[in-house]
C-alpha cells in the first residue's frame, strides 16, 4: 500500500479562520491566545490521524537515535502539535512587527558580518528547513535589514497563512517566489536575484512536488531518508556562497543560526553523483544536530523516511508518464 506524498495533504483551516486567529491575537495578546490554542490543538491532535501517526513515528525515532528508553505517549504528540501552534503565533507576531532584533540571539556573528560585507556585490543561497521557524527569519529580515530576502515557495502549498497575514501586513507577501517546480525559468530568475546581491531561501527537507526519485538518501536520526536534490542542484547553478539557516525558540528567545556551508556548491562533471551525495549528507547531519536541540520544533507531519518511488508513495498532482 502506497502512502500519500506530503504535498497531497490538504491544509486544514480556512483563510478566514487564520484571519480570525490574527484578530484574537491583536485583541487579547499572546498569553490569552496561548490558552485559546489549548483546545484547538487538542482538536487537531484527535482528528489529524496522519499527522498524529507521523508525530509518533518521528518522536520514537528521536528516542531510538538518542537511546532514550522512555515511551512516547499521547501527551508528547500533543506537545509536538502545540509547539506547531506556538510557531504560528510567532509568525503572526513577527509580521505584525511585535518581534524585533532585541528578541533575537544571533549565533555565529562572524558569518552574518561576512554576509553583510559581500552585500550588495554578491548574493547568497540560504538552505533552511521545516525545523523551527524559518518564516520568522524572513519577517525580521524584511523589517530590520537592508538585505533583500526572497523565499521560494510552491504555489499550491503553504500560501494560505501568508494570504491571511497579508490583510494585516502587506509585506508578508513580499518577495515570495511562487513556483510549481524548479525549472530553467526559475533558475534564471533566481540567478538575477543573486547577481543583484539578494538572498534566496529554499528548504532542503521536502521532496519534489512533481517528480519521483529526484532524491538522495542520507542518514537522518539513524535511518536513511530521502532528501530532494533540487535545492542543492539549484545552489550549484547559482554558483554563489551557500549558507544553512535555522531559527529555534529556546527559553523564550529566538535563536538564529547561520552557518557557512560552501563558497560555491558547483559540482564537477567527473564525480557529480558522489559530490551531491556528500553535500546532502552534510546537510542532513546539520539538520539532525539542530533537530536534537529542539526536537518538538520539527514540523514535518508526514512519514519523513518513506521511500520516494511509485511503489511506496503517490503524488496526486503528477503526470502519469513521469518516472
Amino acid at each position: 500500500m502506497t502512502d500519500k506524498h506530503w504535498s497531497s495533504t490538504q491544509e486544514r483551516g480556512t483563510t478566514f479562520g487564520i484571519q480570525l486567529l490574527v484578530w484574537l491575537y491583536r485583541i487579547f495578546g499572546q498569553w490569552l491566545f496561548r490558552l485559546i490554542l489549548l483546545p484547538v490543538i487538542a482538536y487537531f491532535t484527535l482528528t489529524g490521524n496522519k499527522a498524529r501517526q507521523a508525530s509518533y513515528q518521528y518522536l520514537r525515532q528521536v528516542n531510538a537515535h538518542t537511546q532514550n528508553p522512555s515511551k512516547i505517549r499521547w501527551y508528547h504528540v500533543y506537545q509536538h502539535f502545540y509547539q506547531f501552534g506556538l510557531a504560528a503565533v510567532d509568525k503572526i507576531r513577527a509580521w505584525l512587527g511585535d518581534v524585533t532584533l532585541d528578541d533575537v540571539t544571533f549565533h555565529n556573528t562572524e558569518v552574518f558580518q561576512q554576509l553583510r560585507q559581500q552585500h550588495p556585490h554578491q548574493g547568497a543561497v540560504f538552505i533552511g528547513s521545516h525545523l523551527g521557524n524559518l518564516e520568522l527569519c524572513r519577517a525580521i529580515g524584511e523589517n530590520d535589514s537592508d538585505i533583500k530576502i526572497n523565499a521560494l515557495v510552491f504555489t499550491k502549498h503553504a500560501l494560505k497563512f501568508q494570504a491571511a497575514l497579508e490583510k494585516f501586513n502587506p509585506n508578508a507577501q513580499l518577495n515570495l517566489i511562487q513556483v510549481d517546480s524548479l525549472g530553467a525559468e526559475t533558475a534564471i530568475l533566481l540567478k538575477d536575484k543573486v547577481d543583484q546581491g539578494e538572498v534566496v531561501i529554499i528548504v532542503g527537507d521536502r521532496t519534489s512536488v512533481t517528480q519521483y526519485g529526484r532524491v538522495n538518501y542520507a542518514d537522518f536520526l539513524g535511518k536513511p531518508a530521502p532528501f530532494s536534490q533540487g535545492p542543492f542542484i539549484l545552489a550549484n547553478i547559482l554558483d554563489c556562497p551557500t549558507y544553512l539557516i535555522f531559527c529555534l525558540k529556546q527559553k523564550g528567545r529566538y535563536h538564529i543560526y547561520l552557518e557557512h556551508f560552501a563558497d560555491s556548491l558547483k559540482l564537477s562533471r567527473t564525480d557529480k553523483k558522489q559530490q551531491l551525495q556528500s553535500i546532502i549528507q552534510r546537510y542532513a547531519k546539520r539538520l539532525e544536530h539542530y533537530c536534537l536541540i529542539a526536537p518538538l520544533q520539527w514540523f514535518n507531519f508526514f512519514n519523513f523516511w518513506q521511500k520516494d518511488d511509485k511503489a511506496h508513495i503517490s503524488r496526486s498532482n503528477i503526470n502519469n508518464n513521469e518516472k
